[in-house]
């Protein structure tokens, strides 16, 4: 069938993972006919593709519902994504949603689509998400010089916080020819940087059988996957998402350490620095490990920029807990750090938990975290300054002023100019400018 002439729109919250995803269902749309128009442009279609980790997600969504029907009063609206997974019945019940597509058959969106006006009663199509067992590989596009790849789905952890395992199913992971087939399509398309994502990234291997719509048991590590990647040509640079410190293993590091299109960067959850509330968590580390990993990483690379995820307010956190927390982060050489406030979901083990924390002395906790990590960001980018790295810029212009990545993270800040949109160049970093990012002087382009 074909939907000629007919116009989609987009709009992802949510993670690197959700952008891949919403990235491959515009493609299949695309290739059945649509046009791709902003969501501001009152589209016939409008797909929302949801998370399940945003606090205020039954809100968010009739926010955009409702911005979506004042531009089309007539778009066929479509939620898909973890929370359609979590919680069909509640989206059912905003006004204008028409259908809500679960784990799986958010890919099979073009069957649901009704051009005959409004559906009178929001559609819910979505399975038991432990039938949920295949894999579909997804990559963005659109930006020109970074791609989100999809390599891994689902969980397998039973962390107490969490319910992205009860949106997404079980691990299971794409297999390294696909990978390293669709790292090859985004290398044509002239996209230097890919980003690495998933679910639980690290434990990439978990294989599907296609015919009997199960998961095979692990083929491959994470390790096997990024040393294929490595040799693609075309990709300049490789960024690890979020890998948890369980699964970054030594060998993993070295290789990193060793390679030239592997960025010296890495995202590590920490959640907690405290062992008695690591273990309320389900966490599968102590803090110990922690410190191990981040001490490896600098020995190798001194200069290596680590990000770190966080939660505050954890239920029996006391302020001794939370104390215990902020010191074990002030010690560690970490660069910055991702805050969440704990907040309560439905059907986790943690909201049986006792020991609630008063909300205002959470939000308390998550500002000394988001200060700290302000400072650790400002000493990480003075330890940087007057150093040699390579800039990739990005396209954007900001009041005629572009912005970039080094190999390491830095975000550098420079009057734009078209010609270096896309490009890589060599800079030594020479200052913080008022915003906080660094400026340098650039030298030769690259590439």
């Amino acid at each position: 069938m074909s939907f000629a002439g007919k116009t989609v729109s987009f709009h992802t919250l949510g993670c690197k993972l959700n952008f891949s995803e919403t990235s491959t269902i515009a493609r299949l749309m695309q290739e059945k006919g649509f046009q791709k128009i902003a969501f501001d442009e009152g589209a016939d279609v409008c797909v929302i593709n949801t998370c399940s980790v945003t606090e205020n997600a039954d809100k968010e969504c009739k926010q955009i519902v409702k911005s979506a029907l004042s531009k089309n009063p007539e778009t066929f609206i479509a939620v898909v994504g973890c929370y359609a997974q979590l919680k069909p019945d509640e989206i059912s019940n905003i006004e204008g949603v028409d259908v809500v597509l679960g784990a799986s058959e958010k890919f099979k969106l073009l069957n649901y689509i009704n051009f005959s006006g409004k559906n009178i009663h929001t559609e819910i199509h979505n399975c038991e998400i432990s039938d949920v067992h295949t894999f579909v590989d997804s990559f963005s596009v659109g930006d020109r010089t970074r791609s989100f790849l999809k390599v891994q789905d689902g969980c397998d952890y039973s962390c107490t916080f969490c319910t992205i395992p009860l949106a997404r199913g079980k691990s299971r992971s794409d297999t390294i020819e696909n990978a390293i087939a669709n790292a090859k399509r985004i290398a044509e398309s002239g996209v230097k940087e890919i980003v690495l994502t998933g679910v639980n990234l690290g434990d990439f291997g978990y294989g599907v059988d296609v015919h009997q719509e199960t998961r095979k048991r692990k083929e491959y590590i994470f390790l096997d996957l990024i040393k294929e990647l490595d040799k693609v040509e075309g990709i300049e640079r490789i960024r690890i998402s979020s890998i948890e410190p369980n699964l970054l293993t030594n060998e993993v590091i070295e290789f990193v350490a060793a390679s030239q299109r592997f960025m010296p960067h890495f995202h590590i959850p920490l959640q907690s620095g405290n062992n008695e509330i690591l273990g309320k968590m389900k966490r599968r580390y102590k803090r110990e490990l922690y410190l191990e990993r981040v001490a490896k990483i600098k020995q190798l690379m001194p200069n290596c920029c680590i990000g770190v995820d966080v939660i505050v307010g954890f239920p029996g956190e006391t302020n001794e807990h939370f104390l215990d927390t902020y010191n074990f982060i002030n010690a560690l050489d970490v660069s910055y750090l991702h805050v969440f406030t704990y907040s309560e979901r439905d059907n986790t083990e943690a909201i049986t938990l006792e020991g609630k924390v008063d909300y205002a002395e959470r939000k308390r906790r998550n500002k000394m975290l988001r200060i700290l990590s302000a400072k650790k960001l400002r000493d990480f980018y003075e330890q940087q300054l007057n150093k040699e790295f390579t800039v990739l810029f990005e396209h954007e212009n900001k009041n005629n002023i572009m912005h970039g990545f080094t190999e390491n993270y830095i975000k550098i800040s420079h009057p734009f100019e078209e010609s270096l949109v896309n490009k890589s160049v060599s800079i030594t970093t020479k200052a913080l400018n008022e915003e906080g990012f660094v400026t340098g002087d650039l030298a030769s382009v690259l590439v």
